[in-house]
């Protein structure tokens, strides 16, 4: 796990040959039948996964292709070595006047259910612009989508913390919210209930003293607040 600061994501979309596609097509569908069982919130849409990406000076520069999200969910739990490829998202560091940050908590019915971190997604194709992947314009849109904020409400930093994994590629850009945590949580979690998808359950305040350990909490987020508790990116 590496972090980088960086002032701006350059992504494509480009054709890619992936050949895990075809050598693992069986554990896929079987992967697949068994984690969306009963899940009412996992459909198999069309989502981009990243080919390639590299750090170049304070810029990312990376390429994308579309997937099935069953293939891309496979890639990531199956047991299979990283070759390269990584799901490359944008995620909203969404920080109260307080100090404290807001976390979205998965809901029963998804991929991810329990788990606890900050709204992001996935890329698709409704975030491709005359050939290129809007990360930025992602991030936005999926934080209103899953807590019912609007982007006027908020306040979107320039610049982005990368932090690159073997499977994933993080992409965090600081967001803030006039209100301190527990009236943004209050005022979050009142419009959540007329949401078309009940994507979270839950919004978790987490301050300095919140327990970085909680393993509903992936190990990236984990060292994510801990570096910026402390003062950095």
């Amino acid at each position: 796990m590496t972090f980088h600061a960086l002032d701006a994501i350059e992504a494509v979309i480009e054709p890619f040959d992936w050949p895990f596609l075809a050598s693992h097509a069986g554990a896929i569908d079987r992967y697949w039948d068994e984690a969306s069982r009963g899940k009412s919130g996992m459909f198999n849409g069309t989502v981009l996964i990243q080919h390639r990406g590299r750090v170049d000076g304070r810029i990312f520069r990376a390429g994308y292709r579309p997937v099935e999200y069953k293939q891309f969910l496979g890639y990531q739990r199956l047991d299979v070595p990283a070759d390269g490829v990584r799901n490359g998202f944008g995620m909203a560091a969404l920080r109260a006047a307080d100090g404290a940050y807001l976390l979205g908590q998965m809901g029963a019915g998804t991929a991810n259910a329990g788990k606890i971190y900050f709204a992001a997604g996935t890329p698709d194709l409704g975030d491709v612009v005359d050939g290129k992947v809007d990360l930025a314009g992602s991030v936005v849109r999926e934080l209103c989508e899953e807590t019912g904020l609007c982007a006027d409400e908020v306040r979107v930093a320039e610049g982005w913390t990368a932090i690159l994994m073997d499977k994933k590629a993080a992409f965090m850009r600081d967001v803030s919210i006039d209100l301190p945590a527990r009236e943004a949580r209050a005022l979050m979690l009142e419009r959540m209930k007329s949401l078309h998808e009940d994507e979270l359950s839950d919004i978790v305040i987490v301050g300095p003293d919140f327990d970085l350990d909680n393993p509903r909490m992936p190990d990236f987020m984990q060292a994510y607040l801990r570096r910026a508790f402390a003062g950095g990116r």
